[in-house]
């Protein structure tokens, strides 16, 4: 028989300040051993659905629920703070969110010490859950000097060391590379069987899981369910083909590029130009020092090896919040000084931010967050552009709408350098591919050159971009 695990009836959720639910008259039962999806509109509510699942929600908000959630057949309110938290383990979009302590094992055994684990058994669990994730070189490393996909990976062994019934996992591949990306949900997969863990995954990006998901629960743009149905496999994203001219005119050089810290060396001296109507996308596996390099250029590090024809650059950094200034979306958007209310108007639209301009860009969905500080930035008309993980959090409709705008940048001379592990984003964009792996340069190459190298890409944990033919359909 069924063992059913959740049952949401009729529910509905508001936050205290909203005079609109976030949620509307869900219903669903999901049983043991389920592979579910959660997608939806960025902003629609779908990591909210999370947090009531794993009763962050509403208790740690304040907010209104209206309807009836089960879990684990007694009704959710009946369990204490925290109990629910024995079964139910989380990994959030953002991982620096859940991390409390310096190094990988200090978290670990955190983690542990709050499940009231006997310290005699905290060694072998440490040990057995690094192993099975492959993050046994990382147990004495401090986290906060990890990559942005290390840092997940980290947040997943969190969750796994307290032995759950369920999973939840919001955007979990989003900040891994394509190789990287695979190998999880191939070991999730396998993790899944052994154990007949319940899974369930707010996604976007599902051309990625394959037949992974067996259902798919589809939440609209007003936060209501409309449609649960067996999961059927998604197609890639097919972007218009890009027609613009790089100018030749040099937008940046660097010579000699490096950073060094506390007597270790994070990126091996790096020299590349860039023109101006240029879009680089900066590719490699995790931790190979992507990150690094833009804000070695951008300053947050020494930056003597880098010249600039023009003004300072733009940066939008992983984890956007660290750029927020102001209390609204629309003061945040307009802080940059853009001349024209109309253009700002017509940028907020673009971006779909107009229907939440008035919300505190701190409280508002990771992905529109990402979409907030883009935006400012664009606002801002800087010449030269850095965006890291510009498409983590974005739906389909939110791409096509960043790619449009980076395609009009680029239209006007700018030039923009995208960290990404979106390979079909970054099929549909770049113009050169900056190639990073271990804190070295492997080159700066012709995108078409990358795609059309099989060993290249792999040698970088890279996948061929399924979309790859675009351009040649194009022409044909």
């Amino acid at each position: 028989m069924p063992d059913t695990i959740f049952e949401m009836n009729n529910v509905s959720f508001r936050f205290p300040d909203d005079q609109s639910p976030t949620l509307s008259s869900i219903s669903f039962t999901i049983e043991r051993g389920e592979r579910v999806a959660i997608s939806g509109p960025s902003g629609s509510g779908k990591s909210t659905l999370l947090y009531l699942l794993n009763r962050l929600y509403p208790a740690n908000c304040d907010g209104i629920v209206d309807g009836e959630i089960h879990s684990f057949g007694k009704p959710a309110d009946s369990y204490a703070p925290g109990e629910i938290n024995h079964r139910v383990a989380t990994v959030f979009q953002d991982p620096d969110s859940q991390f409390c302590m310096p190094t990988v094992e200090e978290e670990l055994a955190f983690t542990l010490e709050n499940l009231n684990t006997p310290a005699s058994e905290m060694a072998e669990r440490i040990r057995h859950v690094l192993d099975i994730t492959g993050l046994s070189h990382l147990r004495h490393v401090s986290i906060q000097t990890l990559s942005g996909g290390m840092k997940q990976r980290v947040a997943t062994s969190c969750a796994l060391v307290m032995n759950p019934e369920v999973l939840l996992l919001d955007e979990p591949i989003s900040h891994l590379d394509p190789y990287t990306g695979k190998e999880f949900v191939l070991w999730l997969d396998q993790l899944q069987r052994t154990f007949n863990l319940t899974v369930i995954a707010v996604e976007h990006r599902l051309d990625y899981w394959g037949t992974f998901f067996e259902r798919e629960i589809k939440i609209t743009s007003d936060g209501r369910i409309s449609e649960d149905a067996t999961f059927e496999p998604h197609e890639i994203l097919r972007y218009p083909l890009r027609l613009h001219s790089i100018l030749d005119e040099t937008a940046l050089s660097a010579t000699g590029l490096s950073v060094k810290m506390k007597g270790n060396t994070l990126l091996q001296p790096v020299s590349f130009h860039a023109q101006k109507g240029e879009c680089i996308v900066i590719a490699g596996p995790n931790g190979s020092g992507k990150s690094t390099l833009v804000k070695a250029i951008c300053g947050t590090y020494k930056k003597e090896a880098v010249k600039f024809a023009s003004d300072p650059c733009g940066y939008v950094p992983q984890s956007p919040e660290f750029l927020f200034l102001t209390s609204t979306v629309l003061d945040e958007m307009a802080f940059g000084g853009m001349s024209s209310k109309l253009e700002l108007d017509d940028l907020m639209k673009s971006l779909r931010l107009t229907e939440i301009k008035e919300q505190n860009p701190f409280s508002v969905s990771h992905g529109q967050k990402r979409r907030v500080a883009i935006g400012a930035m664009l606002a801002d008309k800087r010449n030269i552009l850095f965006l890291d993980e510009p498409t983590s959090g974005q739906d389909e409709g939110a791409l096509l709408k960043l790619f449009r705008l980076i395609d009009s940048r680029l239209d006007q001379g700018d030039t923009v350098f995208i960290v990404t592990h979106d390979m079909e984003f970054a099929a549909a964009v770049a113009d050169s591919i900056v190639l990073l792996k271990d804190g070295r340069m492997t080159g700066k190459f012709l995108a078409d050159r990358v795609w059309q190298d099989p060993e290249l890409l792999a040698a970088h944990n890279l996948l061929p971009p399924k979309g790859m033919m675009r351009r040649a359909e194009s022409f044909a």
